[in-house]
């Protein structure tokens, strides 16, 4: 049988691919705009029709009528991270949560850990040789693809067939169904005087030559507006988005100062404009791969200068960065966070950034405590952390004694809080 004669052989309607699921499954959905919507919505106008099946996904983009409490016994979702979609499911408590390092994901899918029973993805079209590209999340889903009883993807000609271990080939595929609907386009976030300033303090610490990774937010996309004048800069980045776009257009980004595959980008996701997409499309300066090689520390720290930007939700004078929850609910997950920090850490010059705005709720509260709020889940440890960045400046942690980084950290919170910060470290015998 030839390629397209098996490609036809296993075409269906999204409705009759439902067919493939059985009760108890489990099912892995990729990455964000990866997910398929003809194929989540068809498995949500059927959710009466099954029982005990879970959808698992690190970050759900569309709020798909499966996510719905009155039907959590027909169809679940599972979550590695919290999104707009999930969010307030999770923080209810019937939408369930797995602690993970993004990194270590592919690992407890190959070992049984996390079941996948089916996989369901948006893919490229099938090229000639039979491979379709899943570029828009490798992310863990080639370690299920690999695992899985039924691979179904959803075959759509706005998905670009990008380059690297992203390849799924036809004889892989149990059905396909095609779909032509635009790819799903997610906009950069609005940047405001805060997020401006602690993208100034953040660019002057990125040196020519450096290898970035760069995470989803306001403030690292105001930190990439700072970088048009850098040279020579590489990506080597979970999440490929806008932003990166915008510094490779300006010249900034050659990747031609990179150690590890030199001249490469290198993403597992993307998340973006149909732009972003089109630039993705066969370009032989980007490599999209499985997130146990984009974030592995041991990978990503081979390249020097490797500097790391991602956000937090509060900090404490230890150094503690709770960057998933507020207090002990819910908000996000871990993601690649510490795999970055730990990445940054392990590389030849470079460093590790968190950021965050010294406040919240309009200035009432400080993002920099004495100790974390009770029931914070601990993103990355006092251990890992290396460079606060606020609106109010840099504080640098590592190597630094609880006296250092307690006055560091109080020299950046807003200053309506310092004196209050000061007076109960020094309770504490922080200071």
């Amino acid at each position: 049988m030839s390629i397209r004669d098996l490609y036809r052989s296993k075409l269906a309607t999204a409705t009759d691919a439902m067919r493939h699921v059985n009760d108890g499954d489990t099912i892995i959905v990729p990455t964000g705009v990866g997910e398929p919507p003809a194929l989540l919505t068809a498995l949500s106008e059927q959710r009466h029709a099954f029982r005990d099946v879970k959808v698992a996904q690190i970050l759900a983009i569309r709020p798909y009528a499966y996510i719905d409490p009155a039907t959590v016994e027909h169809v679940r979702h599972v979550a590695f991270f919290f999104g707009g979609a999930t969010r307030a499911g999770g923080q209810a408590g019937w939408i369930d949560f797995i602690p993970n390092h993004f990194s270590e994901i592919p690992a407890q899918i190959v070992s049984g850990l996390i079941p996948a029973d089916a996989v369901f993805t948006l893919a490229s079209p099938m090229d000639a040789h039979g491979y379709f590209s899943i570029s828009l999340a490798a992310d863990y889903t080639m370690a299920a693809i690999s695992k899985a009883r039924v691979v179904v993807i959803e075959v759509n000609p706005n998905v670009p067939f990008a380059f690297g271990n992203c390849h799924v080939h036809i004889s892989q595929v149990t059905a396909l169904v095609e779909s032509e609907a635009p790819i799903l386009e997610v906009a950069l976030p609005m940047i405001g005087p805060v997020q401006e300033a602690i993208g100034k303090f953040v660019a002057e610490l990125i040196d020519d030559g450096s290898t970035l990774q760069i995470g989803y937010g306001g403030i690292p996309d105001a930190v990439v507006m700072q970088l048009t004048q850098k040279r020579d800069l590489g990506i080597h980045t979970e999440m490929l988005g806008d932003g990166i776009l915008s510094l490779v257009d300006c010249g900034a980004v050659t990747n031609r100062r990179k150690n590890y595959l030199p001249g490469k980008m290198v993403a597992t996701f993307a998340l973006g404009s149909a732009k972003l997409y089109r630039f993705m499309d066969r370009n032989p300066g980007l490599e999209i791969h499985p997130v146990d090689y984009t974030n592995d520390p041991a990978l990503a720290g081979l390249n020097d200068k490797l500097v790391s930007i991602n956000a937090s939700l509060q900090i404490d004078l230890l150094g503690q960065c709770g960057s998933e929850s507020l207090a002990h609910t819910p908000y996000s997950g871990t993601g690649g966070q510490t795999d970055f920090v730990r990445a940054a850490n392990r590389s030849r010059g470079g460093k590790a950034i968190i950021v965050l705005p010294s406040t919240a709720k309009n200035g009432a509260i400080s993002r920099i405590v004495t100790s974390l709020s009770p029931g914070t889940h601990v993103s990355t440890s006092k251990n890992d952390v290396n460079y606060v960045v606020t609106e109010y400046g840099v504080a640098q942690l590592r190597g630094k004694s609880l006296k250092q980084r307690a006055q560091e950290l109080i020299a950046i919170a807003h200053p309506d809080f310092r004196l209050e910060l000061t007076e109960q470290s020094k309770r504490l015998h922080l200071i």
